[in-house]
């Protein structure tokens, strides 16, 4: 199983259907939300509507409430109702709650609380799991702070440390991570700044909140037409040399083409 959605992953509340259509229009891949975006009085409609819905599930994520809840009982009976088979695990904190989904379905496991986070590497390695997402708020609240983010808008250390052990957990168990929704939706050049720094590190995609993040995060992950022709060149280059070669000023090895590769890809 592998995870191949991105980039730009726009949540949608599951109790407003009519929205259901045209965000999977505009976004790559849909997480219909079962969880925070709608409230416990409106939880068993948007079930319904999850039933109801006539939309490609192949491009959808369903995000259910965390394991051990009433609501994530209701919520995996609804799925057994449905055809959509990947599932967003709100505040996953044990690879074990993940034992109640049978085969059919392939995980994200959304870290969002510290015990989360640190359980990353367990839940990680669980077979069903195809990405890991780490969330900056939920994390920060579990933790008894106040707020993920400096008055600058930059992410306070706790908040980067969250998001470089789900990143590097994930990889380590050939996973891919999808990195934490910006949630100041006119703050473009920070979308712009983050959602960069995630496709440079390799984050698969990127949460968004907002249909105007779409265009900015497929930006960002998008490279520039010098660097997928350097990419692509490169790669030619590398053909006709054995081991460590020079090209362009530049001394190129293993890790560096495996870079290149990432760049192409990137760019298909």
């Amino acid at each position: 199983m592998t995870f191949a959605l991105g980039p730009a992953i726009l949540f949608c509340p599951a109790d407003r259907p009519e929205r259901f259509r045209t965000a999977l229009e505009r976004a790559d891949a849909v997480i219909l939300d079962l969880e925070d975006a709608v409230l416990p009085a409106a939880k068993a409609t948007a079930r319904g509507n999850l039933i109801d819905a006539d939309i490609d599930p192949d491009r959808v994520i369903v995000r259910v409430n965390a394991p051990g809840t009433e609501a994530f009982a209701s919520d995996l009976a609804t799925l057994s109702q449905t055809d959509f088979r990947t599932v967003m695990v709100a505040k996953t904190e044990d690879p074990a709650s993940l034992a109640s989904f049978d085969s059919r379905f392939s995980l994200i496991a959304l870290c969002e609380t510290a015990r989360g986070v640190h359980a990353a590497d367990g839940i990680a390695a669980h077979p069903q799991i195809v990405a890991m997402m780490w969330g900056a708020e939920d994390l920060v609240a579990s933790i008894g702070g106040t707020s993920s983010r400096r008055p600058d808008g930059a992410y306070r250390d706790v908040a980067r440390y969250a998001r470089s052990r789900v990143l590097v957990e994930a990889a380590a168990h050939g996973k891919s991570a999808i990195d934490a929704v910006h949630i100041d939706i006119d703050d473009v050049d920070g979308l712009t700044d983050e959602a960069t720094d995630a496709a440079a590190s390799g984050f698969a995609a990127t949460a968004c909140i907002h249909p105007s993040q779409v265009s900015v995060i497929r930006a960002a992950y998008r490279p520039d037409d010098d660097t997928l022709t350097w990419a692509r060149a490169v790669l030619v280059a590398a053909e006709q040399e054995r081991g460590v070669f020079r090209f362009q000023g530049r001394m190129v090895d293993e890790p560096v083409l495996r870079h290149a590769r990432s760049v192409v890809a990137r760019g298909a």
